[in-house]
């Protein structure tokens, strides 16, 4: 019989068990000094003496008893018979108490005159001005940064006693192969235990991954057994949700106590709580994404609870780019793609598939959208947690619009300027309306010939409202991609997948199916619409239909066969005021730049006559072209 979840536990009730249900552990160790950083210390820190231990000259001079000094002026000099020369940083004798540097004195004969009186300590660092020998340098619980590092060194500290805590993680699942090892058909690579031990271990865990454990009960039960009893925190992947094969619930049960299963939490929901031997013992969802929101959001607070460094965490309000969209009754975590455009910070949801870890990558932090709330509309501000660093979201650029594969490498040549480039699949109507709120720096999308824009029904309106500008990026082949040869005489024989209507491909396949006397309703699969070429590639790939239109680089990049049938101008499309951003001006010239195109020339599916050509559309739509400023980004 199939298991279902147990009732599932909030957020904050998940929360609340996970650090009041257990024990604290003491768990501690010594570290040298130099593997400190980051650390927590678990007790006060003193030093070991005096800095300086001694009185050190500040000054090139000659070190001097202030008094011998006193009454002299330029009507006065006084002539010094008890004086000792010194550099900076020689120890000044017990007996004098000031330094008058060399150039504030007079040689006669062997001795020096000064003409105005020393203070007692000039220019001297007594004993002890840094620290003296037994005062507190740092607190307890402080954790380490880079500079302390250098002070604990002078002030003679070697090691540090700091929290630690014992991590064991257990990999589970028949199908699982391990790191290295390229899996096969119904394989998948063990990756989530790396991810947590990689993010536990920079707290400052000690984490250690047992061997992969196949889809057995007893197998399961004694991996628990061993890790409990040699650690701190368990965490065991995957056999969390409720399927046949998904044994550890009850594997828990069985040798220990079963807090919950289940929590109102996406991604994340199969998660549970575990007691054995006393310890927690947490498991992972096997989605990549489930298990990163667990690890994140309930492993971390709890070694954090404990004592260890907190993981740095930094946020920014942002305006959403798209309406976002929450089930109630659910803590939602979603990836999204964070840049500023003006004076405004807006954030572009990441795909939500539990599958996907590209949409980690691809983002550059995250937002939680609390159980009570439905979802945002467009433009609702709310707070995103970066996931990297703040400087970094200066140097994005968001595109929203239509996907092709070219702007990877556009991405990664403008990666070596220092630019970031976060892209989102919307199609051509989705990025007009970006432009139109002004959420994304520019809109790729395939465009007809330049001198058809007039005609484009979906543009034609906002040419002149928005005074958009047209980059062309590449021209490209559109046709028919499918998985196995398909004649153009029989477009009716074979299951298509479609585009939305008043789209470039749309408006193509039917130009192609009049020029075949075909109408939509012979055609097999015509009423299928995604919204994206890239979706239309993909869905092909996924034996979900057997062709449809889309540009050869698309079909190229999903290993699908192409047939020509014109050509189209993929552009990038902004609001004329971007020209004056230097990310968009260092953006365009790497558009223009050798290397690029000689890239687009290489790959045989782009022509780039046009590429780099920055044009718009006056108000009689004439053609007009425009130079680029020289205003590009300085990268240093």
């Amino acid at each position: 019989m199939v298991k279902r979840y147990l009732s599932l536990v909030t957020f904050d009730e998940a929360l609340h068990l996970l650090k009041t249900s257990f024990a604290i552990p003491v768990r501690t160790e010594l570290v040298h000094v130099t593997r400190s950083l980051g650390r927590v210390v678990v007790e006060p820190v003193y030093a070991r003496y005096s800095v300086p231990e001694v009185s050190l000259a500040a000054m090139d001079g000659i070190a001097v008893k202030s008094r011998d000094t006193f009454g002299a002026s330029d009507q006065a000099p006084v002539t010094l018979n008890d004086f000792a020369r010194v550099n900076t940083g020689n120890i000044v004798p017990s007996r004098f108490d000031a330094v008058i540097m060399i150039e504030d004195t007079w040689e006669v004969e062997d001795k020096f005159q000064v003409r105005k009186a020393a203070t007692p300590w000039q220019h001297v660092r007594p004993a002890g001005e840094d620290i003296r020998e037994g005062r507190l340098v740092l607190p307890k619980g402080h954790q380490i940064r880079a500079f302390d590092i250098g002070a604990l060194a002078t002030y003679g500290i070697v090691e540090l006693k700091v929290n630690t805590f014992n991590v064991g993680i257990i990999p589970t699942g028949s199908e699982l192969v391990p790191l290295g090892v390229r899996p096969g058909l119904g394989q998948v690579v063990e990756s989530n235990t790396v991810m947590a031990q990689v993010l536990l271990d920079s707290m400052g865990a000690h984490c250690t991954r047992l061997p992969i454990v196949r889809d057995d009960p007893d197998l399961i039960e004694e991996a628990l057994r061993t890790a409990a009893r040699e650690n701190d925190l368990v965490i065991v992947s995957a056999g969390s949700s409720a399927g046949t094969r998904d044994y550890t619930a009850g594997a828990i049960a069985a040798i220990g106590e079963l807090l919950f299963h289940g929590v109102a939490v996406k991604p994340g929901k199969p998660m549970m709580l575990g007691k054995i031997y006393g310890k927690p013992v947490i498991g992972l969802p096997g989605y990549p994404l489930a298990a990163q929101s667990v690890l994140r959001e309930f492993a971390v607070p709890l070694l954090e609870y404990w004592g260890l460094a907190p993981l740095t965490k930094y946020s920014v309000k942002v305006k959403l780019a798209t309406p976002l969209s929450s089930d109630l009754g659910f803590d939602e975590f979603v990836p999204v793609s964070v840049g500023r455009i003006g004076n405004q910070y807006w954030g572009m949801a990441r795909s939500r598939g539990t599958v996907v870890q590209m949409s980690t990558i691809r983002s550059n932090g995250y937002t939680h959208i609390p159980a009570s709330v439905e979802g945002y509309d467009a433009e609702h501000e709310l707070k995103v947690y970066l996931t990297t660093d703040p400087a970094n979201i200066e140097r994005t650029l968001i595109f929203s619009g239509a996907i092709d594969p070219i702007l990877e490498e556009l991405g990664n040549i403008a990666h070596d300027q220092g630019l970031f480039i976060h892209t989102g699949s919307a199609g051509n109507t989705g990025a007009i309306l970006s432009l139109k709120r002004n959420s994304c720096h520019a809109a790729p999308m395939s465009l007809p010939a330049f001198s058809l824009l007039r005609d484009c029904r979906f543009i034609q309106p906002y040419l002149q409202s928005l005074d958009l500008v047209f980059v062309n990026i590449a021209t490209q082949e559109q046709g028919i991609a499918s998985a196995k040869e398909i004649s153009p005489d029989a477009l009716d024989a074979v299951c298509w997948i479609n585009s939305r209507k008043d789209t470039p491909a749309r408006s193509l396949f039917d130009s192609l199916l009049s020029t075949h006397n075909l109408t939509p309703l012979r055609i097999r699969g015509y009423g299928n619409e995604v919204a994206t070429p890239g979706a239309v590639a993909a869905a092909i790939r996924a034996g979900q239909a057997d062709a449809g239109i889309c540009s050869k680089g698309l079909a190229e990049s999903h290993d699908l066969m192409f047939l020509p049938v014109a050509q189209e101008q993929y552009e990038l499309v902004m609001q004329r005021e971007m020209l004056d951003d230097p990310r968009i001006v260092t953006l365009i010239s790497l558009i223009k730049s050798p290397e690029f195109k000689a890239h687009l020339d290489q790959t045989g599916a782009y022509c780039t006559t046009q590429t780099g050509r920055i044009r718009s559309m006056s108000s009689d739509n004439i053609e007009i072209e425009i130079p680029l400023a020289s205003n590009s980004l300085k990268i240093s």
